[in-house]
């Protein structure tokens, strides 16, 4: 059972924490490239402030962006502005988010994302939580996987298990910390055809594919290569 309102709360949370981070940064450091290819800071922070004006719009049942082509222009045009101006914008479009969020609603309705990707209304906080913690991580500046909150970081590792699940090209995985397991991959009637085992934050790493896997153990084959998110 989704619950929003938690989710919201925990959103609040790592946008304060993020802009507290992002707070002692200078002009200089924002237009260093982040651990993105081909991506500054600024534009990590660009892309913060858009999404969460796309999450209103999913919200408020419009489309979450006019086209891919606007999404990557909007980022571009923003990633270049001084701190101060990313850190207002940044600020002001989480507030419009939390408000649209606070807002009476039926959270058990279908909502589009990006791509045609539906899913219910009470998951939207989750989906902003995760680019707020995965891109606060993006930053370099000092946050690391294994700083994320334990429940996000299961929670988004079910999420991305989830997701794999059933992918042709991805064999039978068992994925394993050594206390919790999840499946993923192709189906398989007679188990897993290979299994991966390491610390939540390595294995987050790798199914978010901010880690390469080096400091996974594989066992019963190669380390299995995942589709881009």
């Amino acid at each position: 059972m989704i619950d929003h309102a938690h989710d919201l709360a925990s959103v609040r949370d790592a946008t304060e924490r993020l802009l507290t981070a992002v707070g002692t940064l200078d002009n200089a450091a924002v237009t260093q490239p982040s651990r993105l290819p081909g991506w500054t800071r600024g534009h990590v922070l660009a892309h913060l402030a858009r999404n969460a004006d796309a999450l209103v719009n999913v919200l408020e049942g419009r489309p979450m962006y006019v086209s891919a082509e606007a999404r990557d222009a909007d980022i571009e045009r923003d990633a270049p502005r001084a701190l101060d101006v990313q850190l207002t914008d940044l600020r002001e479009s989480a507030a419009h988010f939390q408000e649209a969020g606070e807002a009476p609603a039926d959270w058990s309705r279908t909502v589009e994302l990006r791509n045609g990707v539906k899913d219910t209304a009470a998951r939207v906080p989750f989906r902003r939580w995760v680019e707020v913690e995965l891109h606060h991580v993006d930053l370099g500046i000092g946050y690391d996987l294994e700083d994320l909150p334990a429940e996000f970081t299961q929670r988004e590792i079910d999420f991305l298990a989830d997701r794999f699940a059933g992918h042709p090209d991805v064999p039978s995985t068992r994925v394993t910390d050594g206390t919790r397991a999840w499946s993923t991959g192709r189906r398989a009637d007679d188990g897993p055809e290979v299994t991966v085992t390491g610390s939540p934050a390595d294995l987050l790493g790798w199914l978010a594919g901010r880690r390469d896997g080096a400091a996974l153990t594989v066992d019963g084959g190669p380390l299995p290569a995942l589709p881009p998110l």
